[in-house]
């Protein structure tokens, strides 16, 4: 390892040592940049290969995992190709970490164009090996030298500009290879152990949506006798059970949107208020500390009163955030508040069959509009089956073990994969910026 007497011109206090031969240029020694093409939805839907925005979160720029598809003529395909060893950039989106994302082409993918979200760099040749550079723009050291760039004002940018003054690390052609090569065994090792561990995954969860499944509408004797609901889709339920509408044992409102939420932040002698995003997927859990906070005396807004269920009406999460709620709050209008108004209906019990197929069926059947969503006087008129009350207890107390030692199972495996990923992006780091010497 020798010291490298940097350019004064290139800012490059951000490298003390690196290995001899290496050298640094600027990006835009290595080629030119070329901002991709911006239409309107109709463009796209048919015709020939487009590389989205979502493609480059893929590392590398293949066929086979291009979806999209856009109208494209041959003076586009040509201004916008996509080549062999081409090197893209994400653009512009709400947050800086998701600024300056980057894969690469691994192959020529003939008539294809891509996003106006995106940059293209295209190398000159013998500049920098497609191996290597999948590899270093994913690095540690780009992303920290992008991000003292990239404009953040109500959307993070990155502009040409930007990029070419970015200052980029290049070991010899042989050397690259040989990175090339080490990675790919080695990456590829830590993603099969990740894509087993996203599989256990898959498998808890689904074993977690069966068991609420069957408990919500088998209960928990398996030796009960049973009848048929009346319902086809429902089919047959234990004999002393019922089956009754929503609107018939709960009430149910919907919350109040807030467009100036700094007026609510930090409030005294208040109550949460609680968004789509503030709910747990995963875990059905509540972020109530959120800052955003609405004063008691406020007649204005809506009350969750305590242990009511709390449901994503629209939206990509539309019945599928749900959560208990286990104290009064304030909520956004794109959710319900669902408790029971029945003596006969237990309000963690009612929980638990709003996750169960028995609801959902009902929810994703009535699914409409642009965005998605199902409007709360539809589901009011939902079909729920009613046990006794001491069933319902049973039901929840079994459930409520069951579903958190799973819980725990899901969390202890997602560290796992943290961890795991953690230890790729350190790998990656250390090998492009040679803190770690590849020999094979």
């Amino acid at each position: 390892m020798n010291k490298l007497k940097i350019d004064k011109n290139i800012e490059g206090s951000w490298l003390r040592n690196v290995p001899e031969g290496w050298r640094i240029e600027r990006l835009k020694d290595l080629g030119p940049l070329q901002n991709g093409v911006s239409k309107g939805k109709e463009y796209f839907g048919s015709g020939n290969p487009f590389v989205s925005y979502g493609n480059v979160y893929n590392d590398s720029i293949e066929l086979n995992r291009i979806k999209k598809l856009a109208n494209s003529n041959k003076g586009e395909q040509k201004q916008y190709s996509v080549v062999e060893g081409d090197i893209f950039f994400t653009r512009t989106s709400e947050t800086i970490d998701e600024i300056g994302i980057s894969a690469t082409a691994m192959e020529t993918i003939p008539k294809a164009t891509f996003s106006g979200f995106v940059i293209r760099l295209r190398p000159k040749k013998f500049k920098i090996e497609k191996g290597f550079s999948k590899y270093y723009f994913q690095s540690v050291l780009n992303r920290q030298l992008l991000s003292k760039e990239i404009n953040l004002v109500t959307r993070a940018s990155l502009s040409q500009g930007i990029l070419n003054s970015t200052p980029v690390l290049l070991p010899p052609k042989e050397v690259q290879q040989k990175i090339a090569r080490y990675l790919n065994i080695r990456t590829q090792a830590i993603d099969k152990k990740i894509k087993l561990l996203q599989e256990k995954i898959a498998i808890y969860k689904e074993y977690r949506n069966s068991l609420i499944n069957e408990t919500v509408t088998k209960g928990l004797n398996k030796k009960v006798s049973l009848k048929d609901s009346g319902i086809e889709w429902i089919g047959e339920i234990p004999m002393h059970w019922k089956v009754s509408r929503i609107k018939d044992n709960c009430n149910s409102i919907t919350g109040n949107s807030i467009s100036d939420k700094s007026q609510y932040e930090n409030v005294e002698d208040s109550i949460s208020y609680i968004a789509t995003k503030d709910i747990n997927i995963e875990n059905n859990s509540i972020h109530y500390d959120n800052g955003i906070y609405i004063p008691k005396k406020d007649k204005n807004f809506k009350i969750s009163k305590r242990n009511s269920t709390l449901l994503c009406l629209e939206g990509a999460n539309a019945g599928k955030k749900v959560a208990f709620s286990n104290r009064n709050i304030a909520f956004v209008n794109k959710l319900a508040s669902i408790k029971s108004s029945s003596k006969d209906l237990d309000d963690k019990y009612l929980f638990y069959v709003i996750q169960s197929g028995l609801f959902k069926n009902q929810f994703f059947a009535e699914m409409s509009g642009l965005i998605g969503g199902v409007s709360l006087g539809i589901i009011r008129y939902f079909n729920i089956i009613i046990p006794p009350k001491k069933d319902q207890i049973e039901i929840v107390e079994f459930l409520d073990l069951n579903t958190e030692t799973i819980n725990k199972i899901v969390g202890n495996i997602k560290k796992q994969i943290k961890t795991l990923k953690e230890l790729r992006k350190t790998l990656i780091n250390d090998v492009v910026t040679g803190k770690i010497k590849v020999t094979g």
